[in-house]
């Protein structure tokens, strides 16, 4: 019986460290989870390299160069310019996107997933990333509420956990009440631009 056991085990062991979102979004340190990925050699890059500062100095995503980079809490950030680089080492938590970069819309609904760099609105000076122009759409419609629902999931459930896990947990079995399907947002996003 025990055999069987470390034979599961290893399984189940070899199964999540192939999964690269387990590991490489949810770093050690204060800003985690993340919207990392590994890439260039880096094992966790924010938003896949785009910009950080760029989003706050030009309103505009701008990608980063591999060879301009700083590491903030375990999390590798590119940045555009030497420039950028530098107002981010010297103050890193002015540029840090809101819900650690994911889908600010997703974490209203307490999922962190998604987020493209390119897809963002700039709220009361902080920077809010999201899963398309759908998703953006969709938050955008009630930004009060949306950006206090975000916050109450990401302060109480997100923060500090391990995504993958979580999103697991919340997009099977564990819902939250006011949890609106993507055609269900379309919907509205629509009928709000009649």
């Amino acid at each position: 019986m025990n055999r069987v056991l470390v034979v599961l085990f290893s399984i189940a062991a070899l199964a999540f460290s192939a999964c690269a979102p387990f590991v490489t979004q949810s770093p050690s340190g204060k800003f985690s989870p993340v919207n990392a990925h590994a890439i260039d050699g880096n094992d966790r890059v924010l938003l896949k390299g785009g910009d950080v500062v760029s989003y706050f100095t030009k309103s505009a995503y701008t990608q980063g160069n591999p060879s301009i980079k700083s590491t903030y809490e375990n999390v590798t950030f590119y940045f555009s310019s030497a420039g950028n680089k530098a107002l981010f080492d010297k103050e890193p938590t002015k540029y840090l996107p809101e819900f650690g970069g994911y889908c600010a819309n997703g974490v209203v609904y307490s999922i962190p997933w998604g987020g493209d760099a390119d897809s963002f609105e700039m709220i009361n000076g902080k920077l809010y990333i999201f899963g398309g122009k759908g998703s953006r759409d969709a938050f955008m419609l009630n930004v009060p509420k949306n950006v206090a629902l975000a916050n109450k999931y990401w302060k109480e459930e997100v923060s500090g956990s391990n995504a993958f896990t979580h999103r697991t947990l919340r997009t099977t079995i564990g819902r939250v009440a006011h949890y609106k399907s993507g055609a269900e947002l379309a919907a509205e996003v629509a009928a709000a631009k009649k």
